[in-house]
């Protein structure tokens, strides 16, 4: 019926390019069932291994029986339960903002805050390295879309002192997915203050995991950045093991998205009991300091097992280690021998990442055992022994 549907289709089958669905059956751990076979699983964002933890599913099911299931409105209607409220002021103060706003993702978070803040006279400057959820949402703004190369300071400040925009917003990945590097926030935060830009950070993989006590990538030392020019957004199904997201800022960015970000305004708020669990969760993720410990050691214990590999990992202090293969037929095909010895661990190919940038996205959980990792180790050593 669709001729040219499936001729697209066709090329991305024979480029090596097409996605496949896994289905899981049972819940997030380091070991997973797919089609009756137990895998070791490197793939996962469930950093501190909070995503089955008993005291979450005994949350959702307090949660379940005080609230319901589902939220019945939007939050502006009749769908704001005591439960979002509380959450919302907990991660406020958690993460050192007066103020806070539950969105249902983070896709929808960025898309409400970018065109809640800027429109057609203003103007966007965002890392080339950016989530896609950014890069939509800029797009959607209609403000002037300028993108530098990543981490490049220099440039972004050539940009922003050339720009005569009426409002200007840096847009960036605190920990960026796919490389696991960081962005310099205190020297971003001094650029807005320079140049009168805001600065909203999308801190998806580094809430929970970085900062004290998980406090995120605004708490790294040598110490906490404060500023109201930053408008800080964080996930809550990676790390914090739950689902939805949330935005922290000044009392007057959180009431203009509010008053004003469709995908906040126009959408069904998200089960109040995801909430009560959620509240559960920032308890354990300021109190286990051990779990960030634990993922500390399992990247040092990678990052020297695979010292001799010809495949190398990009530079990261975070859950995310990145190898680097380079074709992406190559990545497939490391990723696929790991598979049939029961290893998961993912192929990030074209368009996700640049042409010839192709790697295994090694991501590492404190549900993992430091003999897991070793089994990893072993296997990538092995394979490349026979390449």
């Amino acid at each position: 019926m669709f001729p040219d549907l499936a001729e697209q289709l066709r090329i991305r089958e024979q480029r090596g390019l097409r996605r496949i669905r896994q289905i899981i059956d049972g819940p997030q751990t380091s070991h997973v069932t797919i089609d009756g076979r137990n895998y070791l699983a490197f793939c996962s964002n469930d950093y501190l291994g909070l995503a089955n933890h008993p005291k979450l599913i005994q949350s959702i099911c307090e949660g379940a029986q005080r609230y319901g299931v589902g939220a019945g409105a939007s939050h502006l209607i009749n769908g704001h339960s005591s439960a979002h409220h509380r959450f919302e002021a907990a991660a406020a103060v958690f993460t050192g903002f007066s103020q806070s706003l539950l969105f249902s993702t983070g896709y929808m978070a960025n898309a409400g805050v970018v065109n809640a803040l800027v429109g057609r006279d203003d103007a966007v400057f965002a890392d080339k390295l950016n989530h896609a959820s950014l890069n939509d949402a800029a797009l959607l703004s209609k403000a002037k879309f300028i993108r530098y190369p990543h981490l490049n300071l220099v440039m972004l400040e050539k940009r922003l002192a050339a720009s005569q925009a009426r409002r200007k917003l840096i847009i960036s990945d605190a920990v960026f997915s796919m490389d696991g590097d960081i962005a310099p926030i205190p020297q971003l935060t001094a650029l807005c203050e320079r140049y009168d830009a805001m600065l909203l950070l999308d801190d998806a993989h580094g809430f929970g995991v970085l900062g004290r006590q998980g406090r995120g990538c605004l708490h790294l030392p040598p110490e906490p950045v404060h500023s109201p020019r930053v408008v800080y957004m964080a996930t809550l199904g990676k790390a914090a093991g739950v689902f939805g997201a949330f935005v922290a800022a000044d009392p007057d960015v959180i009431e203009t998205l509010i008053q004003s970000a469709r995908s906040y305004i126009y959408t069904t708020a998200t089960p109040p009991l995801l909430s009560h669990a959620l509240l559960a969760s920032l308890q354990l993720i300021e109190q286990d300091e051990w779990r960030r410990d634990l993922l500390a050691q399992h990247i040092a214990q990678l990052k020297q097992g695979l010292q001799a590999l010809p495949w190398k990992l990009l530079p990261s202090d975070t859950p995310i280690q990145p190898l680097l293969i380079g074709d992406h037929m190559d990545a497939v095909r490391i990723s696929q021998a790991l598979r049939e010895r029961g290893i998961l661990a993912p192929a990030i190919r074209p368009p996700t990442v640049p042409q010839g940038t192709a790697r295994l996205r090694i991501s590492l959980s404190a549900a993992h055992q430091p003999q897991d990792i070793s089994l990893l180790i072993d296997a990538l050593n092995d394979l490349s022994a026979q390449s």
